[in-house]
């Protein structure tokens, strides 16, 4: 077992016994004085069901709340003051849920009672939990201090930026866990460095699978600084931990956001825009309504299956290779619009007067009825309600010769709809794709359950009024 997954169960453990604990502290309390006050003996407790239940659903409600607020991501790389701020946010919301829940109908002599529960929950439950969370924290932060464990790094840059930092990150006072496993050149330099290079900036990909790295810190020279948003575009869906020198920050405004400054005078940047908790929910809505209008469209599904067949000949599903997340291709699926072998002299792009398109076609592209099959791509965690709309290989590579912005939309999902198929519409050409694409790093850039929301809305009228191509 690694030792991430070790340290998680530890820390899953320790907020289950913290959260087992404070609940009985209440339990106790609330027989031992509030009731006890109120019927003027002391109530007994071996009988109470409720104490049983309680004990086995409050701690698993408190896994569930820091699971979905993302605490159990990166266990190793969870500092004390991270820990005192997740436990003090998540104490506050939880007690004052499960007070509305499971405290408020209970039976006082005065409201008084009421707050004074509410009070003590807090206080066991943020003062166990933290305790707990400090000592797993802590024991953590000493293996890295002791260099015991670390994390396997990747230096970008050759320069006499690189090489202060090499002294400084060996500095036993503002160590960070960092494993340097070799530097990586941007452009020649003429320093010491050069036993230490293993690649250049090009070959990040292989180098990161080859090396197995975790951690890529990014320390160019002033004249490099041209390259840092390259750079930053392949590795950005790789499962690494990017960091920078701040004054580097502005080079990739708007493609990433600082998350929390390192003792080495490093900034972490972070590619997520929405919170975790949002993504979570986001996947949940994703799963219901894909369910519910592959259930509620069977009927819709038989009618449009019964044209298509009466309408031309071939198959009633197209299927297509697609690229997805994180580069990942996959097989999209939609009902078929076009004639059989419509792209026999190559891709092509549909357009408004796409003499490809079968009568039934027209209809099903105008009403984007043609991509209700794709709740299955979501059900398959393929795709997403809302995201960029994937495209294929082949005009991606055109795309990305004129617009290397392109691949950031690899950092989601694709979506059934999206803002820029929303606001631009179906692109007929390359030019027109990275017209669209603007959209798409529009919606990137400020992803939200809200915009989602407002996307979906807007989609919904665009079948009804039948603006599709």
């Amino acid at each position: 077992m690694s030792k991430a997954n070790l340290r998680l169960i530890f820390h899953v453990l320790g907020d289950f016994s913290a959260a087992l604990i404070s609940w009985l502290a209440l339990f106790l309390y609330r027989k031992n004085v509030i009731e006890a006050v109120k019927h003027g003996y002391q109530v007994p407790i071996n009988q109470d069901i409720k104490l049983y239940l309680g004990l086995l659903i409050i701690p698993v409600f408190w896994i569930f709340i820091y699971a979905l607020t993302g605490h159990y991501q990166y266990i190793l790389r969870r500092s004390r003051l991270k820990e005192l701020e997740n436990t003090l946010v998540t104490s506050v919301v939880g007690v004052l849920i499960l007070f509305f829940l499971f405290i408020l109908d209970d039976s006082v002599s005065n409201y008084q009672d009421y707050y004074t529960s509410l009070g003590i929950l807090f206080i066991f439950h943020f003062s166990t939990t933290l305790i707990l969370r400090m000592l797993n924290a802590t024991y953590t932060i000493q293996k890295f201090r002791r260099r015991e464990w670390g994390y396997r790094t990747l230096v970008i840059g050759t320069g006499e930026t690189a090489s202060q930092l090499l002294l400084e990150l060996k500095d036993p006072k503002v160590y960070e866990g960092f494993d340097i496993i070799g530097l990586v050149e941007i452009t020649p330099q003429k320093n010491e460095n050069k036993k230490k290079i293993i690649g250049v900036w090009s070959d990040l990909n292989h180098l990161i699978k080859e090396y197995n790295i975790e951690d890529i810190i990014i320390a160019n020279e002033e004249n490099e600084s041209n390259h840092v948003p390259k750079i930053i575009d392949i590795i950005q869906n790789e499962e690494v931990h990017v960091k920078m020198l701040p004054s580097e920050y502005n080079m990739v405004m708007g493609m990433v956001k600082m998350n929390n400054i390192l003792g080495a005078k490093l900034a972490e940047v972070d590619f997520e825009v929405m919170p975790y908790w949002q993504k979570f929910v986001k996947r949940g809505m994703d799963i219901s309504l894909s369910l519910f209008a592959l259930i509620f469209c069977l009927p819709i599904f038989a009618v449009i299956a019964l044209f298509i067949r009466f309408d031309s000949n071939g198959p009633i599903f197209f299927k297509q290779e697609r690229i997805g997340y994180k580069g990942i291709p996959f097989k999209i699926i939609k009902f078929r619009s076009m004639f059989v072998d419509a792209e026999v002299q190559g891709p092509r792009l549909s357009s408004e007067a796409d003499d490809r398109r079968t009568r039934v076609g027209v209809v099903l592209r105008k009403t984007r009825l043609d991509e209700l099959p794709q709740f299955f791509n979501v059900l398959m965690g393929q795709m997403s309600l809302v995201g960029p709309r994937p495209e294929r290989q082949y005009f991606i590579n055109q795309i990305v010769d004129k617009a290397p912005l392109y691949k950031r939309l690899h950092r989601v999902k694709p979506g059934i709809t999206s803002w820029g198929q929303i606001k631009y519409g179906y692109a007929e050409s390359v030019d027109e794709m990275i017209e669209r694409m603007k959209y798409d790093v529009f919606y990137l850039e400020n992803m939200s359950l809200a915009l989602d929301i407002k996307i979906m809305f807007n989609t919904a009228l665009t079948m009804i009024q039948g603006r599709g191509k």
